[in-house]
């Protein structure tokens, strides 16, 4: 539930900051630029509230780590949908579906081992 609560937060930032900046800019720039704004709410909430370890390197390292991972499968998986005909202002919907399974297996290893 709390990882939710956070998923969907880091996510409505993230997909704001694309949808504004969409008008100006190549989408993958605007999905990164939303990526790295999303990321630094998203830490401070994931290890506070979902799953209430204190900060440390270690965890940092981890977190960055898989959203590295999750931030490529992102802009892989967005550069898809928009190759299969998705307008660019919905694709990042389809992509979600994809990457937030993902990203929640990922966060959970680096930041709860």
């Amino acid at each position: 539930m709390r990882f939710g609560i956070v998923g969907v937060v880091a996510t409505l930032i993230q997909y704001g900051v694309y949808y504004l900046l969409l008008p100006y800019m190549d989408e993958r720039i605007a999905l990164t630029i939303g990526y790295i704004v999303s990321f630094c709410c998203n830490y401070v909430m994931t290890t506070r509230f979902t799953f209430k370890v204190k900060a440390s390197p270690k965890n940092a390292g981890g977190f960055a780590l898989s959203h590295f991972i999750n931030w490529s499968l992102q802009v892989v998986s967005l550069s898809f949908f928009i190759w299969l005909g998705v307008p660019k202002e919905w694709a990042p919907i389809p992509m979600y579906m994809v990457c937030v399974p993902v990203n929640f297996l990922l966060v959970r290893f680096f930041v709860k081992r």
